[in-house]
C-alpha cells in the first residue's frame, strides 16, 4: 500500500491472475513456503502479502476474501507468527523461520537477560512483567495494568512495537471489546502473548547456539535467493 499524489493505492494482482492467492490458508502455505512475509508492500518487489492478493476486498469485512481479515483468522490459528516483524510494520514468521529471527533480533537475549544488562528500558519491563501473570492480553489491558496513560508512561505504540520487532511479543487473536452489559462494540483489538507461551520455548530459542549475525546472514541468504534483483540495503531496511 502506497501514498501516491494523496491517495492510498493498493498493488496487488488481477483477480483473474492464476497466482493471486485466494484464501487465508493459501497464504499461510506462501508464507510457510518463503519463511517470511510483510502484510503490506515495501522496498523490496513482490516481498508481501498484499502483492500476492487481489486489492478488490481489502477491508471489505468479507472473510471469504478480505485478506485483512485474514490477517485475524491466521493470527488466531496458530499456524505462523504475526505481529510487527518489519521495519515497524506488521507481517508474518513460519514457525520454523521464527527462532532464526528472535536470536538475530534478541541479539541472543531472553528478556531477562536484556533486562539485567539494561538492553531494554523501565517501560518495556512493565510491559513483560504483565505476562508473569497473563498468558495473554488484549492491547487496552496492557496499557492500563502497565501504567500507560493520561498522567503515567509515555509511549505505549512505540514501545509494544519495539517489543514484537524484537520478538519479546506476538499477535495471537483479534477480538471485540465487551461493555459493562456484555455488548461487543467497535472494532477487533489485537491479544499479544509471548511466543514461548504461544508454541513452547523451542519457538524462540531454538537457534539460541548460534551467533546473532548467522541467523541475520540466513535472512538475507534466504530473501536474495527468493528475490535475487533485490540490494541488500533494501532487504537490511525490511528485515532490520
Amino acid at each position: 500500500m502506497a501514498n501516491e499524489n494523496g491517495e492510498w493505492i493498493m498493488h496487488g494482482l488481477s483477480w483473474d491472475n492464476p497466482l493471486r492467492i485466494r484464501t487465508w490458508q493459501e497464504l499461510i502455505n506462501y508464507i510457510n513456503e518463503v519463511g517470511f512475509l510483510p502484510l503490506f508492500k515495501n522496498e523490496v518487489e513482490g516481498f508481501s502479502a498484499e502483492e500476492h492478493t487481489s486489492d478488490l476486498f481489502w477491508w471489505s469485512g468479507d472473510p471469504e476474501q478480505d485478506p485483512w481479515y485474514w490477517r485475524e483468522i491466521i493470527a488466531r490459528s496458530g499456524q505462523v507468527a504475526y505481529g510487527k516483524f518489519f521495519n515497524k510494520k506488521t507481517g508474518f514468521i513460519s514457525l520454523e523461520w521464527l527462532p532464526v529471527f528472535a536470536n538475530y533480533r534478541r541479539d541472543g537475549y531472553d528478556y531477562d537477560a536484556a533486562w539485567d544488562d539494561g538492553l531494554l528500558n523501565v517501560r518495556a519491563k512493565k510491559i513483560m512483567d504483565l505476562f508473569e501473570d497473563h498468558e495473554e492480553l488484549a492491547g487496552h489491558e496492557i496499557r492500563k495494568l502497565a501504567g500507560f496513560g493520561k498522567g503515567g508512561e509515555k509511549n505505549f505504540s512505540g514501545v509494544i512495537t519495539d517489543l514484537q520487532m524484537r520478538t519479546y511479543l506476538v499477535m495471537t487473536d483479534f477480538r471485540l471489546r465487551k461493555n459493562k452489559k456484555g455488548q461487543e462494540y467497535g472494532w477487533p483489538v489485537a491479544f499479544y502473548r509471548k511466543p514461548e507461551s504461544a508454541w513452547g520455548y523451542e519457538a524462540a530459542a531454538g537457534c539460541y547456539s548460534e551467533d546473532p549475525e548467522v541467523s541475520k546472514e540466513k535472512i538475507v541468504s534466504r530473501m536474495k535467493e527468493i528475490f535475487p534483483e533485490a540490494g541488500k540495503k533494501e532487504i537490511l531496511k525490511v528485515i532490520r
